[in-house]
């Protein structure tokens, strides 16, 4: 009697089920990764700003410049924000002028003509927060600070430079003195006129 090998064969509808299993399960890891990815880019994207750009106005403070002649400033407002640096020119033709910034009192409200009016006590009140100096057709000397504003206040502007004052002996004798130069020369520019005021805003 011949025995009769029976080979068992997988039905076709088993074959597709694993086949169609396999698929799912490779799309799934795609989606995972997909879903993986964009998680790390929002997550990135929310964590890392881009810096903020910088500004003229905060890279360079603002710079302005005034003329001075015989016997007053001319271009300075009647305001200017804090840390405004300020540059001057001459135009005199034989006049050494100054720009002499002191900062007043918060209480102090005297018109300025009174606070002129004693300019020995002006003076003697306390350091000024600049003194810029030019000689007719010369560049700006900075005596004290580079003419930066930076303290908000009530300024007054004087010239304190003795009219008809040489310049170059007013610019020699300034730099062999602490003080105020002592030289030949009429009334400072002061008496004058030549004075303003100025706000320095916050």
């Amino acid at each position: 009697m011949q025995q009769r090998t029976t080979r068992t064969t997988p039905s076709r509808t088993a074959v597709l089920i694993v086949l169609g299993a396999l698929a799912l399960s490779a799309c799934g890891d795609d989606a995972e990764g997909e879903t993986a990815a964009t998680t790390a880019t929002t997550e990135s994207s929310e964590t890392t700003e881009p810096p903020a750009p910088t500004t003229a106005a905060e890279a360079e403070p603002s710079v302005l410049t005034v003329e001075m002649a015989d016997f007053r400033y001319d271009g300075l407002p009647d305001e200017v924000p804090a840390g405004t640096r300020i540059e001057v020119t001459n135009a005199s033709d034989a006049e050494i002028h100054e720009f002499v910034a002191m900062r007043l009192a918060d209480d102090d409200d005297r018109l300025m003509s009174e606070i002129v009016g004693d300019l020995e006590a002006l003076l003697t009140s306390g350091p000024p927060a600049a003194v810029l100096l030019a000689p007719p057709g010369g560049d700006q000397i900075a005596a004290v600070g580079d003419g930066t504003l930076a303290e908000p206040g009530r300024y007054v502007i004087v010239c304190v430079i003795p009219t008809g004052a040489d310049p170059a002996e007013y610019l020699a004798a300034a730099a062999e003195n602490d003080g105020p130069p002592q030289v030949d020369g009429g009334p400072p520019h002061v008496m004058n006129g030549m004075y303003a005021e100025l706000t320095v805003t916050g």
